[in-house]
């Protein structure tokens, strides 16, 4: 699995171990402790259904915390294709602890590898309009963000900021009171080196925010052509200089991004990616 696409090791623990102590609190697994002691089995990870895999190292921390013992030899990684009936991993170890991480393991990896497969989605028709990279928001479940937003980066989009402390980005709300050029102003002497966006869904506050300096401006709920009118407006105010980066949001689905695609933007975000993925069907097939 390439390091890019693999979560803190730190989240991916605390997540694991959040997940087995919702499931075994707070008698543990009745059912297989009922097992005979020493049975053991093994078992192949399966996809039944075309996507993009994500989650292993879930699922690996998930075996692990319940039996260091258990052994899983990956045939595919995180960001690989998947085929229906395609062999992901192959389980081996004692059969009442592999029955105990089976469900959390499969939930990490069908909830993560959705989001991947779905990613790759828009990115495929994104491509067929142009080039801009789809991204994310941080419409996450809470404390899985960083799980996946690696999983947005196996199915080849891009992370927006991950938490509130990354940078300042300034929508209609935070404005109130003030204009867009004070808090562009104000962001930059308070904290320079933070990237500062500003959401405009007028040409007008397109405009104000690219004299102000922004580094990033989002076109909020924009027409295709209302964007493309606004890249060619900061376009012709910066000239031959920086151009901040352009991202396009709101409502854009997969019968659409192609369009924003070949706007100029350089980014999409889209919130339905990790907020509303459909889980991808995998499967743990015991011997």
């Amino acid at each position: 699995m390439s390091d890019l696409y693999a979560p803190p090791i730190d989240a991916v623990r605390d997540a694991v171990a959040r997940a087995l102590a919702e499931d075994l609190h707070p008698l543990g697994d009745l059912t297989s402790g009922l097992l005979p002691p020493g049975a053991t089995a093994s078992a192949e990870l399966v996809a039944r259904e075309g996507g993009v895999l994500a989650g292993c190292l879930c699922a690996d921390e998930t075996f692990r915390q319940i039996d260091p013992t258990i052994r899983v030899h990956w045939s595919a990684r995180d960001g690989d294709a998947l085929v229906p009936g395609g062999l992901i991993a192959h389980v081996e170890g004692p059969l009442a602890p592999m029955l105990t991480a089976e469900r959390t393991a499969l939930n990490f990896l069908c909830h993560l590898s959705g989001i991947a497969s779905l990613v790759r989605r828009y990115v495929d028709a994104a491509a067929a309009g142009g080039n801009a990279r789809v991204w994310d928001t941080r419409k996450t479940l809470p404390g899985l963000r960083s799980i996946q937003k690696a999983a947005v980066r196996a199915g080849g989009g891009r992370n927006h900021r991950g938490n509130l402390s990354e940078w300042l980005m300034f929508k209609d709300n935070h404005l109130i009171g003030t204009t867009i050029s004070d808090a562009v102003g104000r962001a930059h002497d308070q904290w320079p080196g933070k990237t500062v966006e500003v959401e405009a869904d007028r040409l007008d506050q397109v405009e104000e925010a690219t004299r102000a300096g922004a580094d990033a401006i989002l076109f909020d709920n924009m027409s295709p052509d209302e964007v493309r009118a606004a890249v060619a407006l900061v376009d012709s105010i910066v000239g031959a200089g920086r151009r901040p980066l352009l991202e396009a949001s709101g409502g854009i689905g997969l019968e659409t991004i192609a369009a924003y695609a070949g706007t100029g933007v350089d980014l999409i975000s889209v919130s339905r990616i990790t907020q509303s993925a459909p889980a991808l069907d995998i499967g743990l097939d015991f011997s």
